[in-house]
């Protein structure tokens, strides 16, 4: 079973600050650095980094050399990743407090001219029971939700940003839900976390719920029923990537045919590790350094 994940590949411009800039306020930053980004990116590096085999879908500009260096160090496939010379490559604002939480500002670049006709080729060389991992940093995920279905594909979706592009998608078409508490709520109303995985249960009763929670960990739901996995507790340095670390992860544990709930803690324990570094795919651990944080 391989992984196709089409999705975003950015340059995270990274600003270290005392707190979160309010509107209206200037400050200062500590310091800049620059890291390969993208929450298309960062999934696919961490599901590479779990095992699993991996092939990323995606378009960068010219001045986007870091990002392919980042891919092939992971061990993800770039058979499909292609470099325009006219666009640059989209980038991330990212603001990182004291505390290691974080704010982001997205500028799309490449990752919004994407067409139906390279969809077509890319789709054709997987197979029904292939995962398309998706995310919502690209243009045209509705069609390529619809394509991926007529395919076969399991699709596994996690709906950020959230917006219209998120609410013009067929989601009965999507087998597995990756989201966070915000998420959820945008896509159900409902603000408490029990609620929101009922609500999506009922919305979606075909599909498996993965609910992420922070601190308070992640919950789980599917029509055989609910499990949960405590977060693992550290001192966080930086959160950017914590999201997307559990995502790659949970789905290459899945890959490998472990069971949900052993995924959830394998998931669970990577992202806690991924906290306590900066930057994004550059903060995601080996599947080796995982299980030797959980003593396995």
């Amino acid at each position: 079973m391989k992984i196709l994940d089409y999705g975003s590949a950015s340059l995270d411009l990274v600003f270290a600050v005392d707190h979160i800039s309010m509107p209206g306020e200037t400050i200062s930053s500590a310091g800049r650095e620059i890291f390969p980004g993208g929450k298309g990116l960062n999934q696919a590096i961490a599901a590479a980094k779990a095992g699993a085999e991996v092939y990323f879908a995606g378009i960068i500009g010219t001045d986007g050399g870091m990002l392919e260096q980042a891919f092939q160090t992971a061990g993800v496939r770039t058979d499909y990743l292609q470099v325009s010379k006219t666009v640059p490559t989209g980038n991330a604002l990212i603001q990182v407090d004291a505390a290691g939480q974080n704010s982001i500002v997205l500028f799309a670049g490449t990752n919004h001219t994407h067409t139906v006709e390279t969809m077509d080729r890319v789709l054709s060389q997987f197979q029904p029971g292939d995962i398309l991992l998706m995310q919502n940093e690209i243009n045209l995920v509705d069609v390529l939700i619809d394509k991926a279905y007529e395919r076969g594909l399991t699709i596994a979706l996690n709906p950020s940003p959230f917006n219209a592009a998120i609410a013009a998608c067929d989601l009965q078409k999507v087998g597995i839900f990756l989201l966070n508490e915000i998420e959820g709520e945008q896509l159900t109303g409902e603000h408490d976390e029990a609620n929101i995985l009922k609500a999506l249960g009922q919305r979606f009763p075909e599909a498996r719920i993965v609910l992420t929670l922070g601190e308070k960990g992640v919950r789980y739901h599917d029509s055989r029923g609910d499990l949960s996995q405590e977060a693992f507790p550290v001192k966080a340095v930086d959160s950017t990537a914590a999201g997307d670390t559990f995502t790659g992860f949970f789905l290459a544990a899945l890959v490998r045919g472990l069971s949900t709930q052993e995924a959830l803690r394998i998931a669970a324990r990577a992202a806690a590790i991924s906290v306590c570094h900066k930057g994004a795919s550059s903060s995601i651990p080996a599947w080796d350094t995982v299980m030797q944080a959980l003593g396995e």
